[in-house]
């Protein structure tokens, strides 16, 4: 039923996403355990936008949660993943995925390793059994696609130390794992014991999605070899389960079609989850328009599913306000990158188009991505002409053209 309702939303056939999802080149994040709106990701399908939501240990508001997670959804999200540190984690995930009708993600290394810190004091005490309990458990929940750290291992660990970075290793995730690995001088338990987690996650219909935890946190050391290392690893997984693949965050736009490139090919042409990608450092504050021009790069190179970026990005908990900016911005690069590359066909552009020509306002509003924000815009500095606007008011181009082109041949020869 899922591949149906995806085949449907993307105009294309039930034997596409059939022959596509068991050769593992589209996944579809949908829980035997929620009946949700089934949405798929991969090659040949728009690019779809994924908005995080969850507590820290400084600002613990479940309600907030709650909210931003509805101005996600209503701004076009297509996915949400439920990343909490702070407060009860089960209650905040579990009232996310009552309320939520799209797919729901999380990192399940974040629960097991605070819930260690918090009754031992750090996160090295963690046992194996505590990771395995917590992936279980969030899938009997309902998570929909899981963030799996297991490439984060001792080889990719020697690789990273052996070649130094100017910002080591921005992770949460990853430097969980990374700690828990060096001071017990063990193998990563996600790593060595990989068949567990595809049990699990084949028993609840799971989405892999297999975590970026040697990211670059800055461009300076964007692929570099500790981010190839551990993809080398992750292209090794024979999974035997529905898996998706985690990209870099930080990344100048001239590296972004050899990053998919190379995850594509490493990775048997698994679905491609970019996580923004920021493709500067400079601006914080902005870092959501920043993140849309990843966006758009990153779609048109072939990456099938973007992680938004906030205003809020390397700043602060983004609040109600950023989620909403980080959304917009992230669907209008992702849906820059579909124009570019034809999964989206421009019906919508064209009608827009024709709508500025006819300087019919009403059919403008209906083709725009954001119709409730243009004409707020506009109703904010109403023209004195209701045909213009007062960016050229009564030297509309436009309308001074139209009355040229409206006019018949032989009255433009006389």
């Amino acid at each position: 039923d899922e591949m149906k309702q995806v085949a449907a939303k993307e105009n294309v056939s039930e034997e596409f996403i059939l022959k596509s999802v068991a050769n593992g080149t589209i996944v579809i994040p949908s829980n035997v355990n929620r009946d949700i709106e089934a949405s798929g990701i991969g090659a040949g399908l728009r690019t779809k936008v994924n908005a995080t939501v969850g507590t820290s240990t400084d600002i613990v508001d479940f309600d907030e949660e709650v909210l931003k997670a509805q101005i996600a959804i209503d701004n076009g999200a297509d996915c949400l993943m439920e990343l909490s540190i702070g407060g009860d984690l089960d209650v905040i995930r579990r009232r996310v995925l009552d309320m939520s009708p799209l797919p729901v993600g999380s990192v399940p290394v974040y629960q097991a390793a605070i819930e260690r810190i918090r009754k031992d004091g750090s996160v090295v005490y963690m046992e194996e059994e505590d990771l395995f309990k917590t992936i279980e458990k969030q899938a009997k929940d309902g998570i929909d696609f899981m963030a799996v750290h297991s490439s984060i291992n001792i080889e990719t660990l020697t690789r990273l130390k052996r070649q130094g970075r100017v910002t080591g290793l921005v992770s949460r995730g990853g430097s969980f794992m990374s700690g828990w690995i060096v001071e017990n001088e063990k193998e990563n338990p996600l790593y060595s014991n990989f068949d567990y987690v595809l049990e699990i996650a084949k028993e609840h219909d799971v989405v892999l999605s297999l975590a970026n935890g040697m990211r670059a946190g800055s461009i300076a050391d964007s692929t570099d070899r500790a981010q190839i290392q551990e993809l080398i690893i992750l292209g090794e997984r024979e999974a035997g389960v529905q898996c998706m693949i985690e990209g870099p965050g930080h990344i100048p736009i001239n590296e972004i079609p050899t990053n998919v490139m190379i995850q594509k090919k490493m990775c048997s042409n698994a679905p491609f989850y970019m996580l923004g990608p920021i493709v500067c450092d400079v601006a914080p504050g902005y870092d959501h328009i920043v993140s849309a021009i990843g966006a758009a790069s990153s779609a048109k190179a072939g990456a099938d599913f973007i992680c938004y970026v906030t205003p809020a990005e390397h700043l602060a908990l983004p609040n109600p306000d950023d989620v909403k900016e980080g959304v917009i911005a992230t669907k209008i690069g992702a849906y820059a990158g579909d124009l570019a590359t034809g999964a989206v066909d421009g019906s919508q552009d064209l009608a827009m188009a024709e709508a500025r020509k006819k300087l019919d306002w009403e059919a403008q509003y209906s083709c725009a991505m954001f119709p409730e924000a243009a004409r707020a815009k506009r109703d904010q500095r109403p023209p004195e002409e209701e045909d213009t606007c007062t960016m050229c008011g009564n030297y509309c181009a436009v309308k001074i053209v139209n009355e040229w082109l409206d006019q018949s041949d032989s009255d433009l020869i006389k």
